[in-house]
Parts: structure tokens; C-alpha cells; sequence
């Protein structure tokens, strides 16, 4: 797991998670280890997730501006 030989795979979404190609495990600044075996983990970057620092599409139910009419 540690070969430096290989390289994991991550993509930004706009407006959404970075994507991780899977397993990793993440470390967040408490220290905090969480461990996901998944083949593309979505890691959240806009903090509403309640599975944080697993994303769970919460930055979906953001109600975006509309424009006003006229």
C-alpha cells in the first residue's frame, strides 16, 4: 500500500467532492483516522456532510440564488 510506485487517482467535482480513487484512509486535522475500502471514496469539502469527511450529497439541498424576475 505504501509503493510509491502507485498513484491514486482524484478528481474535483464542481460544486461538489473531491473523488478519491479507493481504499484510503483519511486523517483529518484532530487526528481522527477513518478508513473507507471503497473503489472511489467521495471526500466532502463543504463541511455539511453528517458523515464528514465522507460525503453525503448534503451540498446537494443548498438552495441556489434564482435570478428575479425582470
Amino acid at each position: 500500500m505504501n509503493d510509491p510506485t502507485v498513484r491514486r487517482r482524484v478528481r474535483v467535482a464542481p460544486d461538489g467532492p473531491v473523488l478519491v480513487e479507493g481504499p484510503v484512509e483519511l486523517v483529518g486535522a484532530d487526528g481522527k483516522t477513518v478508513v473507507a475500502d471503497r473503489f472511489v471514496v467521495a471526500v466532502c469539502t463543504c463541511r455539511r456532510s453528517k458523515r464528514y469527511p465522507l460525503c453525503d450529497t448534503s451540498h446537494r439541498k443548498r438552495v441556489r440564488d434564482q435570478p428575479g424576475p425582470g
